[in-house]
């Protein structure tokens, strides 16, 4: 069963190709990749709002600031998702593989990370304040 709280990022997910991990690990089925979402970590900031969250999601370490609302500025914000900074981490090198703090310091550098940034935009806000 599905927690109610994950349903929009299935939403997401279900419109993505379905594609298996090939023999590079640089594409996963998405709904597949979602069942690896794995929150490890939710701290409300005391001074500024906001959430960060941390995690793993197929291979990957993230930690991303969420915030209740959409930010004043859209271009502060990832995607219209109420996440304002995220990092991605793959675990098996250590490498930064994507990221966002007010814009673009790295874009996903795989398709993979490209996977994740999108499902973690897609519902990871509405995940953290249970909406």
């Amino acid at each position: 069963m599905i927690a109610p709280e994950l349903a929009l990022m299935y939403v997401y997910a279900w419109g993505v190709p379905n594609q298996k991990e090939n023999a590079m690990n640089d594409t996963i089925d998405a709904t597949d990749l979602l069942e690896t979402l794995k929150i490890t970590k939710t701290e409300r900031r005391t001074i500024g709002g906001g959430t960060w969250a941390s995690g793993t999601m197929g291979g990957h370490r993230f930690d991303a600031l969420v915030f209740p609302d959409h930010a004043d500025e859209p271009t502060y914000e990832l995607a219209n998702s109420r996440i304002s900074k995220l990092s991605l981490q793959r675990i098996s090198d250590g490498q930064i593989v994507a990221n966002f703090d007010r814009g673009w310091d790295i874009r996903p550098t795989t398709t993979i990370a490209g996977q994740i940034v999108d499902l973690l935009a897609a519902g990871l806000a509405e995940t953290v304040y249970a909406e």
